[in-house]
């Protein structure tokens, strides 16, 4: 058993959730909180899976489609659709981000004997981001190792993204982006023009 599989075992709590009609599990250690899916603001020039950001109670974090990421086809957002917010390592730095998924399913115990290693065929994602596989009744639930899922380099661009879009919006709303008086306005100047 590799060690990631060990400490996956250790922790033995997951949240499991649906994805393109495929149940995933993160350890719940890693879960912030689970909020509904809402209004995220798309960042120009990030990769296709990339949904957007959300303002997390003044914080900017970024969302990402964990199918999409995974070659899965683009689900619409439904009543069910919602956001994992997770906490990863990346090059020893936490970060947070959302994880959309398609539904919540539950809480699970999984005991050390029920982790089986992932063959390396006949899943749809990279067999890296995976800590194991645990069955559920007649089918298994895939073991996400969710600091292996982004690169550092794809988290890297996140954020810098997300403080980009962040910044631009601050300078938006600061008082010192709008005009302090008509006399400072030319457009005003040229409203009172017309009006005369």
């Amino acid at each position: 058993m590799t060690t990631a599989m060990k400490e996956a075992v250790e922790q033995g709590q997951y949240l499991t959730f649906l994805l393109a009609g495929e149940e995933y599990a993160i350890g719940i250690l890693k879960v912030k909180e689970i909020i509904e899916y809402d209004t995220v603001t798309t960042v120009p020039k990030t990769p296709h899976w990339v949904q957007g950001v959300i303002n997390l109670r003044g914080a900017v974090v970024p969302v990402v489609d964990l199918g999409l990421k995974f070659g899965l086809e683009e689900r619409p957002v439904t009543k069910t659709t919602c956001i994992v917010i997770i906490e990863g390592q990346v090059e020893g730095q936490s970060t947070l981000m959302g994880v959309m998924a398609d539904a919540v399913s539950q809480v699970m115990d999984i005991a050390a004997g029920d982790v089986q290693e992932v063959p390396t065929f006949g899943t749809r994602i990279k067999v890296d981001y995976l800590q194991g596989m645990a069955q559920l009744g007649k089918k298994f639930v895939l073991l996400l190792d969710i600091d292996k899922v982004l690169s550092a380099d794809e988290v890297q661009d996140l954020t810098a993204a997300a403080t980009t879009l962040s910044e631009a919006e601050d300078n938006a709303a600061s008082p010192e982006a709008a005009p302090n008086s008509d006399e400072d306005n030319p457009a005003s100047d040229a409203n009172d023009r017309v009006a005369e």
